[in-house]
């Protein structure tokens, strides 16, 4: 089951830092399929690190977990998720749905809650002088 719930998280950290890499090598194809255009050299450097920046560090937040067996870590990429989909949510109330809204927000969902469950399951960092 754990070795299971590890490649899970190996997958889907390899899927976003993919990601992240598809955003630092062609930002306006990428950010195409996210509905982003840039507007000119800051806008395609705004893509090109908030955008590489989001998916490396979620990505490899879920395969360093994975690799090293440490919950830890998981809940960057928890958390940076959660903010994401609450992102989503505040879109969808304030300004109704687009086409697909829902498949992003179920990667989001479903990734938050996989890294939370392997967070609970695998061991965490233990400081000295901690009871």
């Amino acid at each position: 089951m754990i070795l299971m719930l590890r490649a899970l998280l190996f997958v889907g950290g390899l899927f976003f830092v993919l990601m992240g890499i598809g955003f630092l090598l062609d930002p306006v194809g990428s950010g195409a399929n996210f509905g982003i255009a840039p507007q000119g050299t800051m806008g395609m450097a705004s893509i090109r690190a908030d955008m590489t920046a989001f998916f490396i560090v979620a990505g490899g937040c879920l395969i360093w977990g994975a690799y090293a067996r440490k919950g830890d870590p998981l809940l960057v990429s928890a958390a940076l998720m959660a903010i994401a989909l609450v992102g989503r949510v505040v879109t969808l109330i304030a300004d109704g749905p687009h086409d697909l809204f829902w498949q992003p927000m179920l990667v989001e969902a479903v990734t938050v809650i996989v890294a939370l469950i392997c967070s609970r399951v695998l061991p965490h960092t233990s400081f000295e002088g901690e009871d």
